[in-house]
């Protein structure tokens, strides 16, 4: 075996073109396999993560919010945006029949001016009855929070006071969140008097977000999870029937079509990979027959000198087994220079959540596509191997003479 590789490393570099173009395929079929496969995962992983944080199973906002920002574009994409009801929207909800727990949130989009250390979507909750924010900074944060405290989203950088000011209201940063891959993790959490404390503010500033609803009695959506007993579908039309000037949709819904423009994406990877790894198996196939047919007289050399046609057989599959291995580590090298730090970027192209998985997942991902390409080179060298077999060893010295 130590002898079938040494010379099957020798051929190697007898002939650095061949070898560089086939380690050059066995780098493609793994850069498609790790990198559609991290992609697709990560995807999944963001749908994942913005259902358990959206958390409910109702969601009320005002009419107008379609044209103000709708809560997809707040919550999904982390665009800025505001809109606002009265707060009796709240108790007509809890009053409803099978609504188990409602809760308020504010959304209030900061200023770009000096009054705000930093652009970003403000989300205001109710500690006491919020059932969708609260268990996720209990992942991160176990301390008080109180007034004045604020948690932040994993892409908001902490200043070294760890002070942020939004409207002239200074407030203390508390913790930063676990990343979602949504826009969540463009945002900042306060409490409800925090919230207020900003939104009566920005009137005196000047900032008209509250001309239609004073900025005391205002809230931007209510957070509803559904009795165990009821049907949601009867809750969403009931709510839609007794609260004017309101649009209750279902959580489902807002995250269907999420999950749709998902499936689309890993469909189209999917197909792609699977297209890549049928056109790399063709291709070497033909590459190793092109081999095999130009080094026969080489293989019959070594036939005459003693070689086995199972030392022979060996042989070629190490060799391509030790190409593809290279082209493989080459491959999920090249991957993840690109997925991992353009990440981002990525996301913001497919407008679509995506959370990268853990390492143990990565790895297991990573030994799975240097195999599928080391796997690939073993068969299309074993098939090849055949002709070495069928041939008359005296007939292939005699070629050409």
């Amino acid at each position: 075996m130590k002898f079938a590789n040494s010379l099957a490393w020798k051929n190697m570099k007898r002939k650095p073109g061949r070898t560089a173009a086939l380690i050059l395929l066995a780098a493609f079929l793994a850069f498609s396999v790790f990198g559609g496969s991290i992609v697709v995962k990560s995807l999944q992983n963001g749908l994942d993560s913005y259902e358990s944080r959206l958390g409910a199973d109702v969601i009320i906002v005002p009419n107008q919010a379609r044209s103000h920002g709708s809560i997809e574009s707040i919550l999904l994409q982390g665009i800025p945006g505001y809109f606002y009801m009265e707060d009796s929207v709240l108790e007509k909800a809890r009053n409803t029949e099978g609504v188990e727990v409602a809760t308020p949130q504010f959304y209030l989009a900061s200023a770009s001016a000096g009054c705000c250390s930093v652009s970003v979507q403000v989300i205001g909750f109710d500690p006491e009855t919020d059932f969708t924010i609260k268990p996720w900074i209990r992942e991160s944060y176990s301390g008080d929070f109180g007034d004045g405290d604020l948690i932040v989203g994993s892409n908001i950088e902490i200043p070294s006071t760890r002070k942020l000011t939004f409207y002239n209201v200074e407030c203390n940063v508390a913790a930063k969140l676990a990343r979602t891959g949504t826009g969540l993790d463009n945002a900042v959490y306060a409490n409800m008097n925090t919230i207020r404390q900003m939104m009566e503010s920005s009137v005196l500033l000047g900032f008209d977000y509250f001309s239609d609803v004073p900025a005391e009695n205002a809230i931007s959506s209510v957070m509803i999870k559904v009795a165990d007993s009821y049907d949601i579908d009867q809750v969403t039309g009931d709510l839609n029937i007794h609260i004017r000037r309101v649009e209750a949709t279902q959580a489902k819904t807002m995250i269907s079509g999420i999950a749709e423009g998902l499936t689309g994406v890993s469909r189209v990877i999917g197909v792609m990979v699977l297209m890549i790894w049928l056109l790399s198996i063709v291709i070497m196939i033909v590459a190793f027959a092109m081999i095999v047919n130009e080094r026969k007289k080489e293989f019959a050399v070594l036939r005459v000198v003693g070689a086995s046609q199972k030392m022979l057989s060996r042989l070629l599959v190490s060799e391509a087994g030790m190409i593809s291995l290279i082209g493989a580590v080459i491959g999920v090298g090249a991957a993840s220079l690109v997925i991992f730090p353009f990440l981002g970027l990525i996301r913001e192209q497919l407008d679509l959540p995506m959370l990268l998985p853990g390492l143990p997942v990565i790895l297991v991902l990573l030994v799975l596509s240097i195999a599928v390409a080391v796997i690939a080179g073993a068969l299309t060298s074993a098939i090849s191997v055949r002709k070495i077999t069928r041939g008359e060893t005296g007939l292939i010295l005699r070629e050409d003479v």
